[in-house]
């Protein structure tokens, strides 16, 4: 059977009233792709987009995207989303551009992942050699308080839409960061108590409940993030009906590969062998990735010297081939067929992660070479 596919969105290519304060009015990502530079000989950037520097808010340029990515094999977006203690950040690329597209325009499901990590200023990071350390803009833990207060908003104005994405008619909702919302809540029974609650939400509203889906880490690659040291055991206590991955690189050790140039394919089967134990090791089902890339120099000072640093940025750069697409969707396939209650889908990272160089829409380089990849494994 044919599962459903979902690439993570991210929207950060619109301008944000916090950017502006933070930043610079207007401020967007856009500005690091164009300011992109090679690092090492052969470094592929700038990456240049062939559909442009665009804006996301605008429902046309978005309706655009939709059409390519239907047409490519993509059933859904998920998008990350942003919640903090102090409310909704960079929200406008789904509230005005997806959800603004109207009732006639292309069909295509949606659901969310509440990226809870702290917000950390990458735009760009300082060289290793500085000493600095990234600013923290806003801390990814919210309270009670704001827990519900984003709950409330996503079950009336998300969860409630026609468009959203379902696990046997619940809405799913993806956390990133289960430690950290764990941690900020205010321990297990707390957090346990707290989805608890969104449950209620959504059947008050009318719905059979919530499909809460939990994004698990091998080895992490961003800095703060609070690891889950015994996470079956923790799953365990919390109403979690899945785990998922983000990008296949929390699954490895990037330190034990080749820098500056690593090798995506091996990156494919380190993840993939951790993908197979996770069901058993989590004793939940597993919902397989497919990532496509990985080049986080754009988010770097582009002074530095390139070399290789612990912790988030000066990683290896590493190109996605059609081939490792074409086995991953196969391995995803087998992954959910040995798992007879997983959900009937596999993520994709991602469709427009460009300053992390993992991205399908098409750059005037390669085209819509991985486009076409994906679509060929998941036919219609």
């Amino acid at each position: 059977m044919r599962p459903d596919v979902l690439a993570y969105y991210f929207p950060h290519w619109h301008a944000d009233e916090r950017d502006s304060r933070w930043f610079r009015p207007g401020f967007t990502e856009w500005e690091l792709v164009r300011n992109a530079t090679p690092r090492f000989p052969g470094h592929r950037q700038p990456r240049i987009p062939t559909l442009g520097h665009r804006d996301e808010t605008d429902p046309r340029v978005m309706d655009s995207e939709v059409q390519l990515a239907r047409a490519h094999g993509i059933d859904g977006f998920i998008f990350d989303y942003y919640w903090y203690d102090d409310g909704p950040y960079l929200q406008r690329a789904l509230d005005e551009g997806f959800l603004g597209r109207g009732q006639d325009a292309t069909p295509m499901r949606f659901a969310l992942m509440w990226a809870n990590h702290d917000l950390l200023d990458l735009y760009p990071l300082p060289a290793p050699s500085s000493g600095a350390q990234p600013r923290l803009l806003r801390p990814g833990g919210v309270g009670l308080e704001s827990f519900e207060q984003m709950t409330d908003h996503v079950v009336s104005a998300y969860f409630a839409h026609p468009d959203y994405y379902t696990v046997d008619g619940k809405p799913f909702f993806s956390i990133y960061e289960l430690g950290t919302f764990v941690a900020a809540i205010g321990g297990v029974e707390a957090a346990a108590e707290a989805l608890a609650g969104l449950d209620r939400k959504a059947r008050q509203a009318g719905l059979p409940g919530v499909h809460v889906d939990a994004v698990v880490w091998g080895a992490g690659i961003l800095p703060n993030h609070v690891t889950i040291s015994r996470p079956r055991e923790l799953l365990s206590a919390l109403p979690v009906a899945s785990a998922s991955s983000y990008t296949w690189l929390h699954h490895v050790d990037i330190d034990a590969h080749p820098f500056p140039v690593g090798d995506w394919d091996r990156v494919r089967a380190e993840a993939f062998a951790a993908y197979w134990s996770y069901p058993d090791d989590l004793a939940l089902p597993f919902v397989p990735n497919i990532s496509v890339g990985w080049d986080n120099s754009p988010r770097t000072s582009p002074e530095a010297v390139w070399e290789r640093n612990v912790g988030y940025g000066w990683t290896p750069s590493f190109e996605c081939s059609v081939e490792s697409i074409t086995l991953a969707a196969a391995e995803s396939v087998k992954l959910l067929a040995a798992q007879p209650g997983a959900p009937a889908m596999v993520t994709v990272n991602a469709w427009n992660e460009w300053t992390e160089g993992s991205y399908l829409l098409p750059d005037t380089e390669r085209g819509t070479e991985l486009l076409e990849a994906l679509g060929a494994a998941f036919p219609r």
